[in-house]
C-alpha cells in the first residue's frame, strides 16, 4: 500500500523524537548566518561577483602576506580547491600574487584595494551580527558568550 511504507529511521517517523542539536549543529547554524550576512553585505556594496566559496580566501585572519599553502591549511581545503579560489579572486581583482622576498620559489598573497574593501565589508557585516546578537541576548550574556568562544578558540587560532 502506498503511504503505509515504514521509513528507515524512527527519527523520520516522528519529528517530536528528534534529539536536541549538539554543539556542532548549533555552531554551524550560527556560522551559516554569519556567512549569509557577510555575502549579503558584500553584494550590497557591489561585490556581487563573490559567492560563498570565495569567503574561504578572506576568512580570518585573511590572506594578506600569506603563502597559498598557509591559506590552504587554515581553510581546510585541498591545494587544488584553494588554488582554484585564489585564481578566481585574483582574476576578479581582489588579490595579487607577489614573489616571496625570502624564497624565490614561493609567492605571497597581497590584497588589492578592492580586496581591502572586501575585508572591510566583511568586518562590518560581522560587527552588525554581533550588535544584533548582543541586542538579542543582552550585553552581559553576549559578552560572556564571546569570551567563552574566544577561550575555546585561542589555542586553535593562527598566531599573529
Amino acid at each position: 500500500m502506498p503511504g503505509s511504507q515504514k521509513k528507515s529511521s524512527p527519527f523520520t517517523n516522528d519529528p517530536a523524537r528528534l534529539p536536541p542539536p549538539l554543539i556542532g549543529a548549533l555552531l554551524r547554524v550560527a556560522f551559516e548566518e554569519v556567512r549569509r550576512r557577510m555575502l549579503e553585505r558584500l553584494h550590497d556594496r557591489g561585490f556581487d561577483d563573490l559567492d560563498y566559496p570565495h569567503l574561504n580566501v578572506f576568512q580570518y585572519p585573511g590572506p594578506q602576506g600569506k603563502r597559498p599553502s598557509e591559506i590552504t591549511t587554515h581553510a581546510g581545503l585541498s591545494k587544488q580547491a584553494l588554488n582554484y579560489q585564489l585564481n578566481e579572486v585574483e582574476r576578479l581583482g581582489y588579490i595579487a600574487r607577489k614573489s616571496d622576498p625570502d624564497d624565490a620559489r614561493s609567492t605571497r598573497i597581497v590584497l588589492t584595494r578592492r580586496g581591502e574593501a572586501v575585508r572591510e565589508a566583511i568586518r562590518d557585516a560581522v560587527a552588525a551580527v554581533e550588535r544584533d546578537w548582543e541586542q538579542q541576548l543582552g550585553a552581559a550574556r553576549f559578552a560572556q558568550f564571546k569570551r567563552m568562544l574566544q577561550e575555546l578558540s585561542e589555542p586553535l587560532l593562527p598566531r599573529r
